[in-house]
């Protein structure tokens, strides 16, 4: 399978890689480690996390507070949003009507 970012969802994981970065050198290379491990969970079984709204559904991240939430298309998981948990948890649906 391949994986695919919307462009928001692309810019929320670069948002959040460069304000971990400010925080202390390489914690956002951590944060793109835990999210390439979940992305490698989804990949192995992307019917495995629950869903959430219209056919999404949420992988949680180890160790940050952030949820992938994805949809599938035929062969290719698509990453609607890199969700910081414990902002507008959901903001993102709209998103879907686009």
């Amino acid at each position: 399978m391949k994986i695919v970012f919307l462009l928001p969802a692309q810019a929320e994981l670069d948002d959040a890689f460069s304000w971990y970065e400010e925080q202390a050198v390489g914690l956002g290379y951590e944060l793109l480690d835990e999210i390439d491990q979940a992305l490698r969970l989804v990949v192995s079984f992307p019917e495995l996390q629950p869903q959430m709204v219209h056919k999404v559904r949420r992988c949680l991240v180890n160790r940050f507070p952030y949820g992938i939430y994805y949809g599938l298309s035929e062969d290719t998981i698509v990453v609607v949003a890199v969700a910081h948990l414990k902002r507008k948890p959901t903001y993102w649906i709209d998103r879907m009507m686009k």
